[in-house]
């Protein structure tokens, strides 16, 4: 299926088919529910999905997922190279790197505005020294760079059946919407590496702060306290997605399928978590694979009836990706962002 991928997108040099491979080989085996959706997708369009989600989960784990012994300094040298890769990267359109040499192709190709990512690695580097939100404000404030940039980033290549501006709000709302879900799957994860996501104020309006979650981890046991803030923290979640999902149908048909599945999904793990009893803190909740495999069948109906559609009518479709148009001038970084499951 690589094979198919790289040539229907156009994509003829070895060193950047063995990029977009090495992105989408980060996809398959980190982002179970991202690679099924992006499945979905057209398959020209394939590649760049793979290079947006292979660079996000390469700067993800430099901060979550540090070589043993390696600090937060270490991380920090490791993250800056990463931007000035990037940078060069976008400004040349190549790189040494395989996720940057991607992404600068995915950039071009489809004119993403080098702004998006970087708000992300601002995102990235206050992971390494920010380990709570007093309010939903200041995580949205991280939100943009860690989630809404990467809905952002997605709609040129997703395209639009409106001017893409339109579109562009409920993108931002979606990438937000996955984000909280893995928040909530995540609590104990999270706890560990010493960051707490659900804002302090969210808590504290059920009586629980950082030690009782400590407490819960540690010993397995509930706390109703935490269970009511969690409950409410699902409640936000899905009053995002209530905001998000009515932009699918702005889309292009043929990448509708895609995003509802994603959708569906990602909203799935709100489900399972509540199916669990609410035990984020002892256990990772997870979409059940015959629930997913439903899911991806009714995608797969999906876009067959798309694809019969696809001829009717104008529409805002993404630059043809077999010729590269001119790199793009590197747009100034914005100062706050946000990041999360790559799925």
């Amino acid at each position: 299926m690589t094979v198919r991928e790289l040539d229907a997108a156009g994509i003829t040099d070895p060193a950047l088919r063995a990029a977009y491979r090495h992105c989408r080989d980060l996809n398959a085996r980190h982002g179970r529910t991202y690679f099924l959706a992006t499945r979905l997708l057209p398959v020209e369009r394939r590649p760049a999905v793979h290079a947006l989600y292979g660079f996000a989960r390469w700067a993800d784990d430099i901060v979550d997922s540090p070589a043993p012994g390696s600090g937060t300094d270490a991380r920090a040298r490791a993250l800056a190279l990463l931007q000035a890769e990037l940078e060069e990267g976008l400004r040349r359109g190549g790189g040494a790197e395989p996720v940057v040499r991607a992404l600068a192709d995915t950039a071009r190709r489809y004119a993403i505005d080098h702004a998006h990512f970087l708000d992300f690695m601002t995102a990235m580097r206050s992971d390494l020294s920010v380990t709570a939100y007093p309010s939903y404000a200041d995580l949205s404030a991280y939100m943009h760079g860690s989630a809404a940039v990467i809905g952002l980033q997605m709609l040129p290549v997703l395209g639009t059946v409106v001017p893409r501006e339109e579109a562009e709000p409920y993108a931002a709302a979606l990438g937000v919407a996955f984000q909280l879900s893995n928040f909530l799957r995540d609590v104990g994860e999270d706890l560990d590496r010493g960051r707490v996501y659900l804002p302090a104020d969210l808590l504290g309006g059920h009586g629980v702060d950082r030690e009782l979650l400590l407490w819960s981890r540690a010993t397995g046991r509930p706390d109703r306290r935490i269970t009511a803030a969690l409950r409410e923290f699902e409640a936000l979640t899905r009053g995002v997605y209530r905001e998000a999902v009515p932009g699918i149908d702005l889309l292009e048909p043929v990448a509708r399928p895609c995003i509802r599945t994603a959708a569906v999904l990602y909203g799935g793990i709100l489900d399972a978590v509540a199916r669990d009893g609410w035990t984020v803190l002892h256990r990772r909740s997870v979409v059940r694979t015959r629930r997913r495999a439903v899911v991806a069948a009714d995608g797969l109906v999906r876009v067959a009836a798309a694809r019969l559609r696809a001829r009717s009518g104008p529409r805002h479709r993404p630059p043809a990706p077999a010729g590269p148009p001119p790199v793009a001038v590197l747009s100034p970084a914005v100062a706050v962002r946000s990041s999360g499951e790559v799925a």
